[in-house]
């Protein structure tokens, strides 16, 4: 696979079961290089074969109507300023007419229970702002009394609000907003009655510096809002079909990093956990899940858990009695029941499949799409070995990619983000370019990774931080090194993002072994990252037990930034210049220490990206940033006289 083969596959989301039980509609997108972005159309499965529905160039959530007559969908057109906003098109085809025209577009969709009335997230200005034109938003200084006020792929949040509206599907009637005040809301679900609407806000008094959000339930008819369940650390919300109200997530606000659990809300007001047992979270964030949140059959449901790099489904009974449904080496990344639950539609993954649909029916499976078919059976994709690696009394899952040939090869050590997700048995573009190059590629899931339960992932907090995951990712590198004969000990490099930047730059301030480093979006001074980060005033707190001013000290130990000195390897230094989860002065105050210390070193900034660069920025950047990696290692891992991997 080469950066090129980038817009080569088809990446598969989000499959909705029609109510009829046979056809099912889900989203397919795909880069462009020439016109610099992502292709999105609605397809479907008809029964016989799967054909583009949509036209696009922006198109995504496909809704079922209740009644089956009508699909909705967020339609964005090819321009940078178009805003996303809401159509409906007939279910048997034809022209898909845009319903609203909001300002600043939608963000989330769903039906009503009886088909009448869409239910849409949008942001709306705050009074301040609404009626200027963009230049003069521009030119205005931004009065700023609250955090967060900017967060990473939002941009600036002091002068807008997330509300509920009810959009009619006809679009004759204006959008009705239901929520306003200085408040957002988000993932709010319908009541199966259709009286009431649930969703998550964060409304206590030191919201920004305290963490979580209460569940609330709004009446349609008078407005009135009232708390159901207390805060915590919520991410989603959802009604059983008899009108039981369930969360997911955790109680503490405070319980970062911990496992995302299924709780049903009693009559009385108390939560009863279904799912915290099985010590796995039920709400993966990488890859993400589409649809989220439980799948109601009746009341019982189906839910993907996230289990030691593997992401599978399991059926859940209202006692929490837990069912395995579906499994092996991949991820499923979305699941769709049909109304009895003895079929669903799902997407799933594998290391050598970026994703297909497939129907799932009385413990049987059958693949319905090949729209990759092409690319798997000629971009070279490798499949990795996966092995474990004991490590200070802990099993750490690991995979080697091995490259082509013979001849001893060049590592690349990487290491994820989160540092709460995980790697696994799922389609990864970094690798697969890179082994393809020709390196040899380690991956694992040290301490401090999801996918393991509760205590696995809150290993690296407080004085774990920087001590077992690091000794986790030696002991998996060193593993593969000795399993591995054709792995060249000399040429090893080391990288990764986000957190992975993090341990990337405190290794190699440890560590001489490595040839070659890209340190990315990395977290690399804590104090600095409490007051510039979009999560920097709850992050250190969650990790560290620490924040400034009292722990100064503790957080600046805990930094890369401090041994940056020490710092010996060629490190290539990947921004990127919008990002507000990992601000760019971290990459600035890691360069400027690197200079002047001589190391051989390069900053890359990639202009108008945030954070997630790597997964949906530009498509160009997302090359000439894989371009800039591979060049960068080959550099510093070539043997003398030898060809560059590129």
């Amino acid at each position: 696979m080469q950066p090129d083969d980038l817009a080569r596959y088809a990446s598969l989301s989000d499959p909705r079961f029609h109510p009829d039980g046979v056809r099912v509609a889900f989203a397919v997108s795909r880069l462009d290089f020439e016109k610099d972005r992502y292709e999105r159309a609605i397809w479907l499965w008809d029964g016989s074969h799967a054909r583009r529905f949509t036209t696009g160039p922006g198109d995504g959530s496909p809704r079922w109507s209740p009644d089956g007559t009508r699909l909705a969908l967020i339609r964005k057109g090819p321009s940078d300023d178009d805003k996303p906003q809401v159509a409906v098109m007939p279910a048997d085809g034809g022209e898909a007419v845009t319903v609203t025209d909001l300002p600043l577009g939608v963000e989330s969709i769903d039906w009503s229970p009886d088909g009448s009335r869409i239910l849409a997230v949008a942001a709306v200005w705050t009074e301040e702002w609404a009626e200027l034109d963009d230049s003069e938003r521009k030119r205005r200084p931004r009065r700023i009394d609250r955090i967060p006020y900017r967060f990473d792929n939002r941009g600036w949040l002091h002068d807008k609000r997330r509300h509920l509206f009810l959009i009619d599907p006809s679009g004759e009637e204006e959008p009705r907003q239901l929520t306003d005040g200085d408040f957002d809301e988000q993932a709010p679900a319908w009541r199966p009655d259709g009286d009431r609407i649930a969703f998550l806000s964060a409304r206590h008094e030191r919201r920004g510096f305290e963490p979580g959000v209460e569940v609330f339930e709004l009446d349609i008819e008078t407005g009135e809002t009232r708390a159901v369940v207390d805060r915590g650390f919520w991410m989603h919300v959802t009604y059983r079909p008899d009108g039981v109200l369930h969360v997911i997530g955790q109680p503490d606000p405070w319980a970062h990093p911990t496992i995302a659990a299924v709780w049903r809300r009693e009559q009385d007001g108390t939560l009863t956990d279904l799912t915290g047992h099985l010590d796995r979270s039920v709400f993966p964030h990488a890859p993400a899940i589409s649809p989220a949140g439980p799948q109601w059959v009746g009341t019982d449901f189906l839910t993907v858990v996230e289990d030691a790099g593997r992401v599978r489904v399991v059926r859940v009974d209202a006692a929490g009695t837990v069912a395995d449904v579906l499994g092996g080496d991949r991820a499923i990344t979305g699941i769709s029941p049909n109304s009895d639950g003895t079929a669903f539609m799902f997407v799933a993954t594998d290391p050598t499949d970026p994703g297909e649909l497939h129907r799932w029916e009385g413990g049987s499976e059958e693949t319905l799409t090949d729209l990759n078919a092409d690319f798997r059976a000629d971009a070279g994709l490798v499949a990795p070995e996966f092995f474990q690696v004991p490590s200070n009394g802990v099993d750490i899952d690991t995979w080697v990619y091995l490259p082509e040939g013979d001849g001893p090869a060049p590592v690349l050590l990487n290491i994820h983000g989160g540092p709460a997700t995980q790697y696994g048995f799922t389609f990864f573009d970094e690798f697969q370019t890179y082994v393809s190059a020709g390196y040899a590629v380690v991956a694992c899931n040290p301490r401090g990774s999801s996918g393991r339960g509760v205590e696995f992932v809150r290993a690296v907090t407080k004085d774990g931080w920087g001590v077992v995951d690091s000794a986790d990712v030696t002991a998996a590198l060193e593993a593969a090194l000795a399993r591995f004969d054709r792995l060249d000990p000399t040429r090893v490099g080391v990288m990764g993002g986000s957190y992975g930047g993090f341990l990337t730059a405190w290794l190699i301030g440890r560590d001489p072994r490595f040839r070659s480093a890209v340190v990315e979006r990395g977290l690399l001074s804590w104090v600095s990252f409490a007051g510039t980060s979009d999560i920097g005033a709850t992050f250190g707190r969650y990790y560290l037990d620490a924040e400034p001013p009292g722990d100064v000290d503790r957080l600046w130990e805990a930094s890369p930034l401090a041994t940056a000195d020490r710092i010996t390897t060629p490190t290539l230094i990947v921004h990127s210049e919008n990002d507000y989860r990992c601000p760019i002065e971290q990459a600035e105050q890691l360069f400027m220490v690197m200079l002047r210390e001589g190391v051989d070193t390069e900053m890359l900034r990639f202009p108008g990206e945030g954070h997630e660069l790597s997964r949906s920025g530009k498509p160009k950047h997302r090359k000439e940033r894989f371009e800039a990696i591979l060049d960068w290692h080959g550099r510093h891992l070539a043997r003398p006289g030898e060809d560059v991997p590129t």
